[in-house]
C-alpha cells in the first residue's frame, strides 16, 4: 500500500469515528481569590453528561485554610424532576464532606448537559492554597449502570486581607526611615 492510501485511509476512519466526551466532575471557587477571614462559596459543576439519574461523592478539603458551613442542592438534577439528595456529613477536622448524593425519584430519563450539582459554603482563615479533591464518586442512569465520569479537583486560593499588606507596608517604611535616620547620624 503506498504512502497516499495508507494516509488516505487513517483520515478516513479519524473522520468516521465519533469523539464522545467523557464527563467531568469540577469545581469552581467565588471569589478566587478569597480573602482569609472571609467566605467562598464552592459549585461542584457536572459537564457533558447523558442521562444522568443519580450521583455520589466525597469532598476533601485543606482543613487548615477552609471551613465547611453549609450545603445546597444544585439546580442540575432536579431540572429533570423530582429529587431526594442530603448534603452529606460535614467533618472539619479532617476536611471533608463525606457521600453527597443525590437522586431522581420515580421512573423516567435522567438530566443530560452540564449544570451545577451542588453549592458548598466555606469559611476560610489562613493564608495558601487549598486543595479540593474528590473520591467515592459514583454516577448513574436511569437503568441503574455507572456512568464513568472523569474528577478534577481544584483549589482555593486563600489571601491576606488587605490590611494586613498595609501594615507590612507601614512597617517597611518604619524601617526604612529608622534606618536612614542611623545613616545620617553617623556621617
Amino acid at each position: 500500500m503506498t504512502t497516499f492510501k495508507k494516509l488516505f485511509a487513517a483520515m478516513m476512519l479519524a473522520a468516521s469515528t465519533q469523539a464522545f466526551a467523557i464527563p467531568t466532575l469540577s469545581v469552581n471557587a467565588v471569589p478566587s481569590p478569597v480573602v482569609s477571614g472571609g467566605k467562598v462559596d464552592l459549585a461542584v459543576n457536572i459537564s457533558d453528561i447523558t442521562d444522568l439519574y443519580g450521583y455520589q461523592f466525597t469532598l476533601s478539603f485543606d482543613a487548615a485554610l477552609l471551613k465547611a458551613s453549609g450545603v445546597k442542592e444544585g439546580a442540575f438534577l432536579s431540572g429533570a424532576g423530582t429529587t431526594f439528595s442530603d448534603g452529606g456529613t460535614i467533618d472539619n477536622a479532617t476536611g471533608t464532606i463525606s457521600f453527597v448524593f443525590n437522586t431522581l425519584v420515580g421512573a423516567g430519563p435522567g438530566a443530560s448537559g452540564s449544570g451545577e450539582l451542588g453549592l458548598f459554603s466555606f469559611d476560610t482563615f489562613g493564608n495558601g492554597n487549598a486543595a479540593l479533591t474528590f473520591s467515592d464518586v459514583l454516577f448513574l442512569d436511569a437503568n441503574l449502570n455507572e456512568i464513568a465520569v472523569a474528577a478534577d479537583g481544584g483549589s482555593v486560593q486563600v489571601v491576606p486581607e488587605p490590611g494586613s499588606f498595609l501594615l507590612i507596608g507601614i512597617g517597611l517604611v518604619a524601617a526604612g526611615v529608622v534606618r536612614r535616620r542611623q545613616q545620617a547620624a553617623r556621617h
